[in-house]
């Protein structure tokens, strides 16, 4: 087997900037592909590097993947090249919203199909530049404050963006005619923009709130999508082939991931030492602050599963902005058969 690059230049044809992130783990055990004794390397896409993935960081650096045969690698490609990535096989599975694989499932012959949960809470918040904020966060004050202002809304189609539009239209403001929605493709970009002053408005999760809070660009979240409840926001994605085909992997990785997110809500001093690892820039406050902020918004799932309730409430989102038209089904989009054989 070829070693991989240590640069993902030309792994995806269409992609914009990929960068590998490559962690070494535990010694390897049984599983995968222990009978030759070597581990079977997937490749993992992820939209931007954020702290609602934790649990996939501690699978990785606590050897969960490894002890089940697998070598695990996490690209990041911005602008929606993470669902594309595993459309044209470039990666393995995906981590993110079902909305986003629905939209890259349309006259897909082999769409993708999530298979174990993670983030089961809308994780994105609002936060305004210093010296702007709601009267108070009625739907009348609220529309009064977003009417007419620059809002970074994120990439057209991705979650970010599609909740920060659900939310004008239930406020009854059009999101193309009463607000400026600028629509960068890295979501990672908001803080820069309203510390230059492009926007009034941003949206986004861990770690941009608090390094945006700890540059004094603005204050805690004036509101948050994680209100909407069980919600499919971030949940492991491959195709439906990749199922049927190699049930093993899949199985495997499962197993990996349902431990680790019982790790993840059962050893919080585990999870944030995993977490500086990830994020090392971030100071001690500020890892607390992102992680008490999970925690009190359930932002993670306990156990994997996908329920129809999440998938609803992310798929009326994603129907309600008119970004999707037509209708879904919860088995096309999602299968739990390996949740619930998962031996973590």
């Amino acid at each position: 087997m070829k070693k991989p690059k240590r640069t993902l230049a030309g792994v995806l044809a269409a992609a914009v900037c990929l960068s590998a992130v490559v962690f070494t783990g535990c010694a390897q055990k049984t599983g995968g592909t222990a009978s030759s004794g070597k581990l079977k390397e997937i490749t993992i896409a992820e939209p931007v590097h954020l702290i609602g993935y934790l649990p996939l960081y501690v699978a990785q650096r606590e050897g969960y993947f490894k002890q089940q045969g697998l070598d695990v690698k996490v690209i990041q490609a911005t602008g929606g090249a993470h669902v594309t990535a595993v459309v044209s096989g470039s990666a393995w599975g995906v981590i993110g919203g079902v909305d986003s694989n629905a939209l890259a499932n349309k006259n897909n012959s082999d769409p993708i199909v999530g298979f174990c949960n993670v983030v089961n809470r809308a994780n994105v918040y609002l936060v305004a530049a210093k010296g702007l904020a709601p009267a108070n966060n009625s739907k009348e004050a609220l529309k009064a404050f977003l009417k007419g202002k620059k809002i970074v809304a994120g990439r057209h189609g991705g979650s970010p963006n599609l909740l920060t539009r659900y939310l004008l239209i239930q406020l009854g403001l059009d999101p193309d005619k009463d607000a400026q929605l600028l629509e960068p493709a890295d979501a990672s970009t908001v803080v820069a923009m309203l510390q230059n002053g492009a926007g009034q408005i941003g949206n986004g999760a861990e770690p941009q709130i608090s390094d945006g809070i700890s540059k004094g660009v603005w204050g805690e979240p004036f509101y948050k999508f994680s209100d909407l409840g069980d919600f499919s926001y971030s949940v492991m994605g491959t195709k439906k082939s990749t199922l049927k085909k190699d049930p093993r992997t899949v199985q495997e990785f499962t197993n990996a991931m349902i431990r680790a997110l019982k790790t993840v809500h059962t050893n919080k001093a585990l999870a944030k030492k995993d977490l500086k690892l990830e994020f090392p820039t971030l100071t001690d406050a500020a890892l607390t602050a992102s992680l008490n902020r999970a925690y009190q918004d359930d932002l993670w799932s306990t156990d994997g599963v996908i329920s129809q309730k999440a998938v609803q409430n992310d798929m009326d989102v994603l129907i309600k902005t008119g970004i999707y038209q037509g209708s879904y089904s919860y088995n096309t989009l999602v299968d739990m058969q390996f949740v619930k054989k998962a031996q973590p």
